[in-house]
């Protein structure tokens, strides 16, 4: 079986870890929030999110979904929108970005379709599974399908994260499913979401969900 999920010189499944600085950009500077056009729903989330803690710098990777959400990924624009509500230098939240997989600082399809293929995953067949979505997703710039480092959710392994909401066990005929969800606008294979499981705490998931 060819595995789609290569490794990397530096160890990661990843790319981009080893990526150097740039030593020859100019050091960046605080924007000025006098005349960063900031949109106002983005504004009003990012100062929400800072409200909620002592150091507002704790409300950075929120306010980057957010502004990822708004523009599609965290483009320069994008963070330095961010840096100047929260007052931090575009370099200070590029560095956070490049660092978690969820975000992007690169244009990308508005499905993120994150396979995860992690030691637990990959021994349940997890490249398969990515080698299945990618052909399923095809060259449709919509759908952004990457391998992922780890998502946390060993116990439904083979899984994936379809924009946001987590699936699994997956089996490769999933994944045509997975595309078709997305296409009709729909939920994502509802019988295979993890937070649809039964728990034995009655009180762990309080949302109704039909049988």
């Amino acid at each position: 079986m060819s595995s789609g999920v290569p490794r990397f010189a530096h160890g990661s499944r990843v790319p981009g870890w080893d990526t150097a600085a740039d030593l020859s950009k100019p050091a960046a500077g605080y924007p000025d929030p006098a005349t960063v056009e900031v949109p106002e729903e983005l504004r009003a989330e990012i100062e929400r999110a800072m409200a909620k803690y002592p150091d507002p710098r704790s409300a950075v990777i929120p306010a980057l979904h957010a502004a990822q959400r708004v523009h599609g990924w965290c483009s320069p624009p994008a963070l330095s929108q961010v840096a100047a509500v929260m007052g931090l230098t575009p370099a200070y939240l590029e560095a956070i970005a490049t660092f978690y997989d969820m975000f992007s600082t690169t244009p990308k399809g508005p499905h993120d379709i994150y396979v995860c293929t992690n030691i637990s995953c990959s021994l349940c067949g997890a490249d398969e599974i990515y080698d299945s979505m990618l052909d399923s997703a095809g060259d449709d710039p919509v759908f952004n399908v990457r391998a992922f480092e780890c998502l946390g959710a060993c116990d439904i392994a083979p899984m994936a994260s379809v924009n946001g909401e987590y699936v699994g066990p997956l089996e490769p005929e999933d994944t045509d499913r997975i595309v078709a969800d997305l296409r009709a606008g729909g939920e994502v294979l509802v019988d295979k979401q993890l937070r649809r499981r039964k728990v034995a705490d009655p009180e762990a998931n309080t949302k109704d969900f039909d049988a």
